[in-house]
Order: C-alpha cells, then structure tokens, then sequence
C-alpha cells in the first residue's frame, strides 16, 4: 500500500528558515507540523480566491454588481 506521506525537500533563506524554526518551538511544534499547517492555510487562502473570482465572474453575467444585487437574485430565487 502506498504512503498517504510525500517527503518533499526545499531550499530557505537563512533567515526564513531561522524564523521557521523560532515560531515552531515557540508553538511546541514540530518543523514539519508548522510547515504543513502554513502551507495548508495557503492552499485554503488560494482556493477561497478562486471561488471569489469565479462567482464575482458569474454574479456579474448576471448583472450582480453589488451586495444588494446579490440579494435580490437570492430572494427571487427563493419565491
């Protein structure tokens, strides 16, 4: 069965990898648990950028431009 786990290697500025590490044991963690934990709000940060684009994209071929737009399609939607 394979791993559920992928080592990865990457290279730091000193002073990255310096702070890094400051933070991890400040937080009783381990590198690799802060790192994951930093990289997986990224990837969410990322993901909920997209979401946002593509319904500002949608919302607008609907000619939602405001707020109030918005909830006038809802509440239309809703009768």
């Amino acid at each position: 069965m394979p791993s559920k786990v992928k080592v990865m290697s990457l290279s730091l500025p000193r002073e990255m990898a310096e702070e890094i590490e400051r933070r991890a044991k400040k937080e009783g963690k381990m590198k690799s648990e802060f790192l994951r934990e930093a990289v997986r709000q990224y990837l969410e940060r990322e993901k909920w950028k997209e979401l946002q684009r593509e319904f500002s994209l949608r919302a607008g071929k609907l000619g939602a431009n405001t707020e109030e737009d918005i909830e006038k399609i809802i509440d239309e939607i809703r009768k």
